[in-house]
């Protein structure tokens, strides 16, 4: 049996996938990734090899490395954008889903996914963090919960309290003034989750989102920012079967694959 790998590098959190030849998941992990994105790299992929039984990524067939340090995986047999690993991803997890907003650590990218899991269209948000994974930690730490918690805080609001700052460090500043004053903090988490939303809209419309997206990356598990975007976007989002942070990994592991196979 031959098995190949994808190493998906980000900013925030480094994640690994083994496929089989047949394309299932035989492994996977999330790490906090490293200042080093060398040794977040090796720290992933070692995880990963021991659950599958292998020594070295040397015993994989294919390796390929994706993500925000993508061109710091000094064992992978080449590197590809994480726009069209995460495209992928989605791709082989749900072929019907032709859409995805990704918010990662440090962006937010709207990508349009073609019948044969390649990238059709996309856009992307880097020029600020507002609305990023690394938003979200700072919002969290404003209320004084873990992300899990703040991330169904706004589920419970009856009404939205608009938070009309843009940039991360002046929403901050926002929110802390807002909680000082006594407002609702399911209200004030539910502005902050309204507020991502309509970043992520102008993402999806450049996406070309029709009927229904879905999320990728850590924040893909956030249920508030979910039930804004539905709101938002009047899009259904569609939740995936696999972890929606591994969706880079695994397209980067397909990609291996099919590359793998082909050379035999």
């Amino acid at each position: 049996m031959k098995y190949f790998g994808g190493c998906d590098v980000g900013s925030t959190y480094t994640k690994a996938v083994i496929l089989d030849e047949t394309g299932k998941i035989v492994a996977d992990t999330t790490i906090r990734s490293k200042i080093n994105s060398e040794v977040s790299a090796k720290l992933a992929m070692e995880e990963v090899l021991n659950k599958v039984g292998l020594v070295s990524s040397q015993e994989l067939a294919y390796l390929i490395g994706t993500g925000y340090g993508r061109n710091k995986v000094p064992f992978a047999d080449e590197n590809v954008s994480e726009i069209s690993c995460h495209a992928m991803g989605v791709h082989v997890t749900n072929p019907a889903v032709k859409a995805i907003i990704d918010i990662g650590g440090q962006d937010v990218k709207g990508i349009s996914i073609d019948t044969d899991g390649t990238v059709k269209n996309f856009a992307m948000n880097d020029k600020c963090a507002a609305g990023t994974g690394r938003f979200y930690e700072a919002m969290a730490r404003s209320f004084e919960m873990s992300l899990p918690e703040f991330s169904k805080l706004s589920l419970t609001a009856k009404n939205v309290i608009p938070i009309t700052a843009q940039c991360t460090v002046f929403a901050e500043s926002e929110v802390i003034s807002l909680v000082g004053e006594g407002k609702a903090m399911d209200e004030i988490a539910a502005g902050i989750q309204m507020a991502v939303a309509k970043r992520c809209f102008v993402m999806a419309k450049k996406a070309g989102a029709v009927d229904c997206i879905t999320l990728t990356g850590g924040c893909a598990k956030n249920d508030g920012l979910k039930a804004a975007i539905e709101k938002v976007l009047k899009l259904k989002v569609v939740e995936l079967d696999i972890d929606p942070q591994l969706m880079g990994a695994l397209g980067a592991a397909e990609y291996a694959r099919q590359k793998g196979l082909a050379r035999g």
